[in-house]
């Protein structure tokens, strides 16, 4: 079992406590700045205060996390405000002094049509729909793999998927005839249905315990892994590490009643593939 450190407090205040070079990974996903309605956290702010902010919680993260570690920052957009993620990593990356080195972009697909070798037509998976006759429904949103250095090894087979064509395995000598290959940077991750909202997932923004997941195999320390999330929500980071038994867990929550819930659920066996 992963030993859990679970703070109540804002983040800028509790991780300047945490020890320089102390995480191997860090997974999160911050406020949006979209409006979104949390219980503890006004998301309204201006464009230029709001990435004042993230560069601040970033500093922060920057100075915890090992020179070889991985920092995945998970942020969405809206149809009518999508160029906040690309404003937010470059604000993390760009200028003269850059916090990190962007190194992988991927995309977590929620919902996907796709067409097999057969013509049917198959879709899986959920989204919010859009009442809109100028925006399509948006099914995915982004996962920045952030780094210091930019050139960081990964475990790409560890979370990665067998070959679909068996041949391969033998046709590319880089299979070392392992029938397993790099899953690529589209991540589809569905969510999971829930019957009531307020009791399953009472949290206004969300991801799935597997997306973290992904990170920890991906990143590659198995189980010496030391994870941090500075956004801890309702706890699905911390079910990803108790789920993969890795060394050392580290969550930050300013909500009370999130942070309540994130308790009970490291408490409940089995655990749900539930939402942050």
């Amino acid at each position: 079992m992963p030993a859990f450190q679970l703070h109540h407090g804002d983040c800028l205040q509790v991780l300047p406590t945490l020890p320089d070079a102390s995480l191997d990974l860090i997974v999160t996903s911050p406020p949006y700045n979209l409006g979104i309605q949390y219980r503890s956290f006004d998301d309204k702010a201006s464009r230029s205060d709001f990435l004042d902010w993230c560069q601040a919680w970033a500093a922060e993260l920057k100075r915890t996390l090992d020179d070889k570690g991985s920092f995945f920052l998970n942020v969405g957009a809206s149809p009518s405000n999508p160029l906040l993620p690309h404003q937010l990593v470059i604000a993390l990356t760009d200028g003269h002094n850059p916090l990190f080195v962007l190194q992988n972009t991927f995309h977590w697909i929620k919902s996907i049509t796709v067409e097999t070798r057969g013509g049917d037509r198959v879709s899986a998976g959920h989204f919010k729909p859009i009442n809109s006759p100028r925006y399509v429904n948006d099914c995915h949103e982004y996962l920045f793999h952030l780094t210091k250095c930019g050139n960081v090894k990964l475990d790409r087979r560890a979370a990665g998927v067998p070959y679909q064509d068996k041949s391969n395995i033998d046709r590319w000598g880089h299979s070392g005839g392992i029938d397993r290959r790099c899953r690529g940077n589209n991540w589809f991750i569905p969510y999971d249905t829930i019957v009531s909202r307020n009791k399953e997932r009472p949290h206004p923004a969300s991801f799935p315990i597997t997306l973290v997941e992904q990170c920890i195999l991906l990143h590659g320390k198995g189980k010496e892994t030391r994870l941090l999330d500075p956004f801890l929500g309702i706890g699905s980071s911390a079910l990803a590490a108790k789920r993969q038994d890795i060394a050392q867990f580290t969550g930050i929550e300013l909500d009370d009643y999130y942070l309540s819930v994130a308790r009970s659920r490291l408490e409940e066996k089995p655990e749900r593939d539930l939402f942050l």
